[in-house]
């Protein structure tokens, strides 16, 4: 996004370079990585991150609305009745789309939010590795609100850990071996110290929670959960502990803000950088529908989503209240590479530590894409595609640390 510096990194690449990235990643956690990764970072300037923070901002006046609560609460499956939900989740993500407006300037469109936890451990070595192989500008960091590598696993500690013994804090999900994203639970393992425990492997014993640690039996008092609780429902386990139950563990985040923070909060949020969203089962006037896209609810990684919407796909679905009618973005062809030029998507992580009454964007990922939309299967057998980083102009003389 950055011509000058989008030409200066193309003209010095090398295939070499890239496979010692590829290399230093699978060495960070042998055999799981599932992923493409793309050949280059990207680089953001100013005008577009402050964008993004702004649109961040009118994001989170939304969620903190104090009608949000009320507004959401039909949001919450039936299945799903986990004492415990704090005021606001510990962490979010949001996801941009780079798009160019009618000025012909570049900008940010929201894509999709999500109350639930993203690659926060595999992004912190992900920066380091590719700072390690490639000259990054020093005015350029993949950090924001003046964080760094070291505040920034310091505020993971803190959120995650509290002060806790790392072996009563886990991160919990389900069959964590089958998942794409299982190299973030070796990497959280590698920076947190604490350890990936399935659903199956969990022990309750009246209101306490246990797993066995290296064989011994270990009392949980911290849950980083990573579980979707609609794969649970999918899944029809059996024999396995009723998570509903009233146990003595602290989530983080709770699962209800899977489902609150989520595309079901899209229509209530407004902004120059929010696409105009409807429930379908809300529209009275007919829409223009080539100038929408259908999604589900509660989807994830573009799952169900129809672009090229009609009448009659929408007077077949069953159930319309679980989805929603958006209004497209046309993302940029912004990023130059060898051949085609890729497009772009950004997904900050915002954090919100105790004392602190906003949440506040501290990292991120990137993806580039040269298909319809994000995601591998609209990539197949192209190069300069997949997860990537951003590394984000900073202002002149930016003090180091976070707060």
């Amino acid at each position: 996004m950055q011509p000058e510096l989008r030409q200066l990194f193309n003209e010095q690449f090398s295939q070499e370079q890239y496979l010692q990235i590829l290399e230093a990643i699978k060495k960070l956690a042998p055999e799981q990585l599932d992923f493409r990764v793309a050949e280059t970072p990207v680089f953001i300037p100013a005008d577009v991150k402050n964008k993004m923070l702004q649109a961040g901002e009118d994001i989170i006046d939304a969620l903190t609305n104090e009608q949000f609560i009320n507004l959401t609460e039909t949001s919450i499956p039936d299945f799903l009745s986990i004492p415990g939900e704090n005021e606001f989740p510990e962490m979010m993500v949001v996801d941009f789309g780079i798009c160019e407006n009618k000025n012909g300037d570049y900008e940010p469109q929201l894509i999709e939010i999500q109350g639930f936890p993203s690659l926060f451990c595999f992004e912190y070595f992900s920066d380091l590795i590719l700072k390690d192989q490639f000259q990054i500008p020093e005015n350029y960091s993949s950090y924001l609100n003046n964080y760094n590598p070291e505040t920034y696993r310091e505020l993971l500690k803190d959120i995650i850990l509290d002060n806790e013994n790392p072996e009563q804090v886990i991160l919990l999900e389900l069959f964590p071996d089958q998942q794409k994203t299982r190299i973030d639970f070796a990497c959280t393992e590698k920076l947190l110290g604490i350890k990936t425990v399935c659903l199956t492997q969990l022990i309750a014993e009246g209101n306490e929670l246990f797993y066995f640690n290296e064989g011994s039996k270990t009392k949980i008092k911290r849950i980083f959960n990573r579980i979707i609780f609609d794969d649970l429902k999918k899944e029809n386990l059996q024999n396995v502990v009723d998570l509903n139950q009233g146990f003595d563990v602290k989530w983080i985040p709770h699962p209800n803000w899977y489902y609150r923070i989520s595309k079901f909060a899209l229509p209530f949020i407004e902004s120059e950088y929010v696409p105009k969203t409807f429930f379908l089962n809300e529209i009275t006037t007919p829409l223009p529908l080539e100038e929408y896209v259908l999604k589900p609810l509660f989807s994830y990684a573009g799952m169900g989503v129809v672009i090229d919407v009609t009448q009659e796909i929408i007077d077949n679905i069953p159930d319309p209240e679980n989805w929603i009618l958006q209004r497209k973005v046309n993302y940029a062809d912004v990023i130059k590479t060898p051949d085609e030029p890729a497009k772009l998507e950004v997904r900050l992580f915002y954090f919100k530590k105790k004392g602190w009454s906003r949440p506040k964007a501290v990292h991120n990922l990137a993806r580039l894409s040269k298909g319809k939309m994000i995601g591998t299967r609209y990539n197949e057998g192209k190069t300069w595609v997949g997860g990537t980083i951003a590394f984000f102009e900073k202002p002149p003389q930016s003090p180091e640390g976070g707060s």
